[in-house]
């Protein structure tokens, strides 16, 4: 039956935030707040955070060096996955993935449907891996990233979480999670 194990360990992963956004500053960025917030809390490790504009090669230039730090295993990106002119977040990170997870993208509208309804569609959220870093894009609103933690990333980053959780899929912990 799917669910937390708790008779198993808890192995926190590193993380990083990326808020990609034009308009947002370290002090208005209630998107990648609410992400640490729910990060730090679950007992996982913020090993970094950061807001660019949305640029594709700022976006790049970041999520390069992340990737490069083996302390990051996971990164989070709010912002930049809708429509609007600006919205570049695809188009920057889906060249840096050597595999994408489609099942987060479907998960992710399934639970957006709930809380946005129809607006659901309008979201490029998706997900995949770049070298051994696990990067998850969702967009800007604090909605829509508290729609991808709770119930959704929250389960996934967690080690005892069966029959699978994304741990299992990290160079370090292959041989304790599988």
């Amino acid at each position: 039956m799917a669910g937390i194990d708790e008779s198993l360990p808890f192995y926190p992963l590193g993380m990083a935030v990326l808020t990609i956004s034009d308009t947002r500053n370290d002090e208005t960025d209630t998107s990648g707040a609410l992400f640490v917030e729910r990060l730090t809390g679950a007992g996982h490790r913020l090993i970094d955070r950061a807001v660019v504009r949305d640029e594709i090669d700022a976006i790049q230039a970041t999520l390069k060096g992340w990737i490069a730090n083996p302390e990051i295993e996971i990164i989070l990106t709010t912002g930049g996955t809708g429509f609007s002119p600006r919205d570049n977040t695809p188009e920057a990170v889906k060249p840096l993935l050597r595999r994408e997870m489609d099942g987060f993208a479907i998960a992710f509208q399934q639970k957006s449907l709930q809380t946005v309804g129809v607006a659901a569609m309008q979201s490029r959220a998706f997900a995949g891996q770049a070298d051994d870093s696990f990067i998850f894009c969702v967009p800007g609103s604090t909605g829509a990233c508290r729609d991808a933690w709770d119930g959704l990333l929250e389960l996934e980053f967690d080690s005892r979480h069966k029959p699978c959780s994304i741990a299992g899929a990290l160079p370090r912990l292959r041989e304790v999670c599988s």
